[in-house]
C-alpha cells in the first residue's frame, strides 16, 4: 500500500507502524501508468485544486477500481445541523463535486453507494455527531471538519447560542431526539466507486 500525502504536518502525524506518505498532489501522481491494482481516496476530493485532473491521475495509475469516499453535495443541507449553521452546510455543498460528476471521470462502470454512519462514529465530521449535538458545542469537534473554518465567528457563536438554547428547553430533542438511539444514519455520505 502507498499513501500520498500532501501536507507536511499530515504526513509528520502518520503512526511510526506505518509507511511514510508520498509527497504529492492528486492531480500529479509521481507513479507509472497502471503500477496499482486499487485506489481509494477519503474525505479529500474537495480539497483537489482541480477535480477532473486529479481522477485522471488515479484512473491512470490503476487496474482496477477506484474508491472515493465523500459527501454528496445535494443532501448536505438535509442534515438536522442546517437549521443551526447554515452557513456552514452551504460551504461543504458549494465545496463538494456532484456524485454525479465522480464516476464517469473514472472511465468505466460507476456505483454510488450510501455509508450508513453508526451512532458512536469517531471520525470528526459532521454527521457522526447525528445523535450527539452537544458534541457539536465542542469547539475542538468542529475544527476537525473544515467547513467550519469557512464561517465568521459571528456563525459560530449564532450556532452555540441557538442549539444550546434548544438543548436546554428540549426543543432539539423533541424534533431530533429519535436520532439519539438510531443506531446509524444514513445522510450525504457515498463511496463511488468505479471500475474499467
Amino acid at each position: 500500500m502507498t499513501a500520498v500525502e500532501p501536507s507536511e504536518s499530515m504526513r509528520a502525524q502518520r503512526p511510526a507502524r506505518l509507511a511514510g506518505a508520498i509527497d504529492a498532489v492528486a492531480e500529479d501522481l509521481p507513479f507509472a501508468d497502471g503500477v496499482f491494482d486499487a485506489a481509494m481516496t477519503l474525505f479529500s476530493v474537495h480539497q483537489w485544486s482541480d477535480v477532473r485532473a486529479g481522477l485522471r491521475e488515479m484512473r491512470r495509475v490503476t487496474r482496477g477500481p477506484v474508491v472515493i469516499l465523500t459527501c454528496d453535495p445535494s443532501l448536505v443541507r438535509d442534515f438536522w445541523l442546517y437549521r443551526y449553521a447554515p452557513e456552514v452546510l452551504d460551504t461543504e455543498a458549494r465545496r463538494y463535486p456532484t456524485v454525479e460528476g465522480l464516476a464517469p471521470a473514472l472511465g468505466g462502470t460507476g456505483v454510488v453507494q450510501t455509508v450508513p454512519i453508526p451512532l458512536h462514529c469517531t471520525d470528526g465530521f459532521n454527521e457522526a455527531y447525528y445523535g450527539r449535538p452537544e458534541m457539536l458545542m465542542d469547539p475542538a469537534a468542529r475544527q476537525a471538519c473544515s467547513a467550519w473554518s469557512f464561517v465568521d465567528d459571528r456563525v459560530r457563536e449564532h450556532f452555540d447560542h441557538s442549539l444550546r438554547s434548544d438543548l436546554n428547553s428540549g426543543a432539539w430533542d423533541a424534533e431530533f431526539g429519535h436520532l439519539r438511539h438510531q443506531s446509524t444514519y444514513e445522510g450525504s455520505l457515498v463511496i463511488v466507486r468505479a471500475t474499467p
